[in-house]
C-alpha cells in the first residue's frame, strides 16, 4: 500500500528536480563563464543527470510493478508520446554533458580555456 505512494512520490520529486535543474542550467550558461559558473554547472549537470536516471528508472518499476501494469501503459498512446520525448530529451542532452564533463580537468588546474571566437559556446571562458 505504502510502497505505491513512495514510488509516486520518488517520480515526481525526480521530475521537478529534473525540470529545476534544467532551470539552473538555463540560467547559469551565460558566456563569458568563470571558474566558479563552471563548477557550478558540472554539479547541476551531474544532479540534472541523476534526477533524469532515478526518474526512468523509478518510473518504468511504476509501470512494470505498480499501478495499472504494463498492458495498460504500453498500449496508451499519450504514454508512449510522453515515454518518447522523454528519449529524445535525454538524447539531447548527451552533447552538453559531455561537452561539460570535458571541462572536468581543464578546471581542476584552475586554469580555463579562452573562446577564440564569439561562437564559442563550449569552453569555459574567463
Amino acid at each position: 500500500m505504502y510502497s505505491s505512494a513512495l514510488m509516486a512520490f520518488l517520480h515526481h520529486a525526480a521530475a521537478f528536480t529534473l525540470v529545476g535543474a534544467l532551470a539552473v542550467e538555463v540560467a547559469l550558461f551565460k558566456p563569458p563563464l568563470s571558474l566558479t559558473q563552471a563548477y557550478r554547472l558540472l554539479r547541476t549537470d551531474m544532479i540534472f543527470g541523476v534526477s533524469a536516471g532515478v526518474l526512468l528508472v523509478v518510473g518504468l518499476l511504476r509501470v512494470t510493478y505498480f499501478e495499472k501494469g504494463p498492458g495498460y501503459y504500453w498500449h496508451d498512446v499519450f504514454f508512449l508520446i510522453k515515454f518518447g520525448a522523454f528519449l529524445v530529451a535525454a538524447l539531447i542532452s548527451i552533447y552538453p554533458t559531455v561537452t561539460f564533463l570535458s571541462w572536468n580537468r581543464v578546471l581542476k588546474t584552475g586554469v580555463a580555456r579562452r573562446c577564440r571566437s564569439a561562437r564559442c559556446v563550449t569552453c569555459v571562458c574567463v
